[in-house]
């Protein structure tokens, strides 16, 4: 058995292990051949030498990841030690700069590769589709991508939108009027925007209608002028419903678009937008397709076993 120590006396102990070492459990449990125990202002670990290599190698990870943003969480090492090989390369290894400084110090950023392709693209491009499974961050880095630009003064509204397609629910039996019925259809928008603004700003804005969340049925006839919006699960919406959607695009605006297209709600003879427009918009100028895949899933380490366990059932 061989002996590996990473020496950390420039970072206060507590910032790497977490209050009752609840950081280093998490670092022993993607180790679990290796003895990790921590002393002070070094770590040590016992087990066979390659394993004690991608330890050394990880953890190292883990240390510049702390020198640049100044946090690290569970989460973060979660998402850092599994991180898999096949190309999607955490983009906090690279230099993925903070989009948003969001409540209580949170420093929101693209945190995969793929994310930061999106970051990319939509600085380069007036509409950006992203495309992937539950839990890779699409409409997260999307609207933070708005908050940015809103902030910013790059545009002068934020405009959030989502088809109003029921998943196995029936809207008309919630209790409440239509926007009492929809709001919660629209939370997950609502919870990404209350990490990145103050509560009060955030009402705000919505009460100016500088941030507008609305079922897309809401969007046509309008002209989205000096605008950044966020067409979410696009996959449910029919490629009429997102070809309305796109022509809404109005001067100075910038559009994206999400969805997963392994989730589909709408009835089985009706095609989905999102699958239709990957064929009719993908050469034309200004246009790109960020794809992502299970390697960006940023949700609990489950919810990646759970996608391949349904992945799997199909084939």
């Amino acid at each position: 058995m061989s002996e590996k120590i990473i020496n950390i006396e420039t970072i206060h102990p507590l910032d790497i292990f977490g209050a009752n070492d609840q950081n280093l459990e998490v670092v022993r449990n993607f180790f679990p051949k290796l003895k990790i125990v921590s002393r002070d202002n070094y770590i040590k670990a016992y087990g066979e030498e390659a394993d004690l290599t991608e330890f050394e190698s990880k953890f190292s990870t883990l240390l510049l990841y702390f020198e640049k943003f100044g946090r690290l969480t569970k989460s973060d090492i979660s998402q850092l030690l599994g991180a898999e090989s096949n190309g999607a390369t955490m983009a906090s290894e690279g230099q993925a700069d903070v989009l948003v400084h969001g409540k209580n110090g949170m420093l929101i950023r693209a945190r995969t590769a793929n994310q930061q392709k999106l970051v990319d693209s939509c600085t380069k491009n007036d509409l950006v589709f992203a495309i992937g499974p539950a839990g890779t961050g699409k409409t997260y880095t999307a609207v933070a991508l708005a908050v940015r630009a809103l902030k910013n003064k790059e545009i002068q509204r934020i405009i959030l939108t989502r088809p109003a397609v029921e998943a196995g629910e029936n809207l008309g039996f919630l209790p409440g009027d239509l926007k009492e019925k929809l709001d919660p259809y629209m939370q997950p928008l609502y919870d990404a925007l209350g990490d990145m603004l103050p509560t009060q700003k955030l009402l705000q804005y919505i009460e100016d209608r500088v941030i507008e969340i609305a079922p897309l049925a809401f969007m046509r006839g309008r002209t989205l002028n000096n605008a950044f919006a966020i067409l979410d699960e696009a996959q449910n919406t029919t490629p009429s419903q997102l070809k309305m959607f796109l022509t809404r695009m109005g001067s100075s605006a910038k559009f994206i678009v999400t969805g997963d297209i392994t989730q589909i709600d709408l009835p089985k003879n009706q095609v989905s937008g999102l699958i239709h427009s990957q064929e009719i918009l993908k050469n034309i100028p200004g246009i790109d397709f960020i794809y992502l895949d299970k390697s960006d899933i940023i949700r609990h380490k489950l919810v990646s076993r759970i996608i391949n366990a349904y992945s799997n059932e199909k084939t």
